[in-house]
């Protein structure tokens, strides 16, 4: 019988392997057997561990939650000013590219969504804390008087989550948008909305 700690790094990787299979080939009829293509462990491992494969991919998707958000919160320093702040926020939210695997697998599991209540769940977390990032940086730019909002805080926050979310599903889908016209278009509508000039950001 594997030691705990060795079942902890285990289950890790085979959330990572889930990942890799799930990009690769999408949710419909993922198996064992595509998992551990992407994993040192073989398929009776993955049945061993996860019994039911969903709870596997349950598990994937709250770490790709999880590594979504604090990936983005920790963007920038607190001594930044709240434009190059929003700007990072910004950036942060639109895919790499497109083999970008944790965007690849969010969008996979925003689809699977329509049909389970808890993956639902997941989403609509999400939603709450990417918005809650924008939030943040906009009320600390009206408070530190850089922005003078169009649009209240939360209202804004929420228009900018859903032109990232629409434009990164886009360019994953392959319309001929790079991530750079991207964050021009995104932060040319957060300029209007924060009457604030915008820099190119880059991520940290």
């Amino acid at each position: 019988m594997a030691r705990p700690k060795n079942q902890a790094g285990r289950r890790a990787q085979l959330v990572q392997a889930a990942k890799q299979a799930i990009a690769q080939r999408g949710l419909n009829g993922l198996r064992a057997i595509d998992v551990a293509a992407h994993s040192e462990l073989g398929a009776g491992s993955v049945a061993y561990y996860y019994p039911d494969l969903g709870d596997l991919v349950r598990e994937v998707h709250e770490d790709a939650v999880s590594r979504f958000y604090w990936s983005r919160r920790e963007q920038g320093s607190a001594d930044e000013p709240p434009a190059t702040r929003l700007a990072r926020i910004i950036r942060s939210g639109i895919p790499r590219s497109r083999d970008d695997v944790d965007f690849q697998v969010l969008n996979e599991l925003h689809t699977h969504a329509y049909r389970d209540t808890f993956h639902a769940g997941l989403m609509a977390e999400m939603y709450r804390l990417e918005v809650s990032l924008y939030a943040a940086v906009l009320t600390e730019g009206v408070d530190s008087g850089a922005f003078t909002m169009a649009l209240p805080e939360e209202t804004a926050a929420s228009n900018l989550v859903a032109l990232e979310d629409a434009y990164g599903l886009h360019f994953m889908g392959g319309t001929p948008l790079d991530v750079d016209d991207i964050f021009r278009l995104i932060a040319a509508n957060a300029e209007v909305l924060t009457g604030c000039r915008l820099v190119e950001a880059t991520l940290g």
